[in-house]
């Protein structure tokens, strides 16, 4: 079950799984509400969850912390 968008934690590290994208993002900062400034740890661009979450959650959505 995915976390919820208000349980993420400034500094921790997540799964990000959505519309067949597979991201690994780090949470740099809470903007505002449910939405954050998001790091990919992949491709070290900066995003917010509402850019990732624009089109809407597939049936494939998934939110997980990783260590």
């Amino acid at each position: 079950m995915p976390i919820a968008l208000d349980n993420l934690r400034v500094g921790r590290k997540y799964l990000f799984v959505n519309q067949g994208e597979v991201r690994y993002l780090e949470i740099m900062a809470r903007l505002s509400g449910d939405n954050f400034k998001v790091k990919d740890l992949e491709t070290l661009e900066y995003y917010t969850m509402e850019e990732l979450l624009r089109w809407g959650k597939g049936k494939d959505y998934e939110l997980e912390e990783i260590r």
